[in-house]
């Protein structure tokens, strides 16, 4: 993967014109662009259609998380519209993970299904609200194996988990790491597991999901092109 390919940038804007005038200053730099609940719901398959139009792959951010059968047949409706990621909750279950992967082969698509482990903004503490006492790094891997045992092969973690999911899963698994902040980033906001671009990529992280560093910055195109190069320098050494 080319460092363009491991950054991926978030569309999370409430329109079409907005998110698309959004990729154009990063998409030189952000080589996967992601469309989450928001923009998807609103805009629909023409938000996914800025892939192809800005030379970028398309990341389907939809946290898919229903009875089996559902679940398979969004994911092959996913696989026609092109998309190159597409998550889903680990947490699904055996059942549903096991039917999404074996749809994706079905259709004979490159699509990478990712499981979601345990989301960023949650903490051990959050999870001992939902009756889960083992805490986050525990919980991840416990999902993280079981959605590689089902055939899912991509994963998203945090940055505090990465390292250890890459030591006990192996080269092969697609790990992707939102809540990226660069050393000098505001980091008060709702992600509460977070870490560099640089200790995310020494770690074993695949793709990097940098949202309001980008979007946020005075010069947007700048700010997605030092993490590129924080991304590359990093990766070679």
């Amino acid at each position: 993967m080319s460092a363009r390919d491991r950054l991926a940038f978030p569309l999370d804007y409430p329109s079409l014109d907005e998110a698309r005038r959004g990729a154009e200053r990063v998409v030189a730099s952000a080589g996967v662009l992601k469309i989450g609940l928001e923009l998807f719901v609103k805009e629909g398959p023409a938000a996914v259609r800025l892939g192809e139009q800005l030379g970028a792959a398309i990341f389907l951010d939809l946290k898919l998380h229903d009875i089996p059968e559902t679940v398979e047949r969004a994911v092959a409706s996913a696989v026609g519209l092109g998309v190159r990621y597409l998550t889903v909750h680990a947490g699904g279950g055996p059942r549903m993970l096991e039917g999404a992967a074996k749809r994706v082969e079905r259709e004979g698509s490159t699509l990478r299904l990712l499981a979601v482990t345990v989301l960023t903004s949650l903490d051990d503490a959050d999870l001992r609200t939902v009756g889960v006492n083992d805490g986050t790094s525990a919980q991840a891997l416990r999902l993280a194996k079981l959605a590689v045992s089902s055939g899912v092969s991509g994963l998203v973690c945090s940055a505090a988990e990465v390292r250890e999911l890459r030591q006990a899963l192996g080269p092969d698994v697609v790990l992707v790491t939102p809540g990226i902040r660069p050393a000098d980033a505001n980091k008060s906001d709702d992600q509460k597991r977070v870490g560099t671009p640089s200790s995310a990529i020494r770690d074993g992280s695949s793709v990097l999901v940098v949202g309001r560093p980008i979007r946020d910055a005075t010069d947007p195109s700048l700010a997605a092109r030092r993490i590129l190069d924080e991304i590359a320098a990093a990766s070679a050494g």
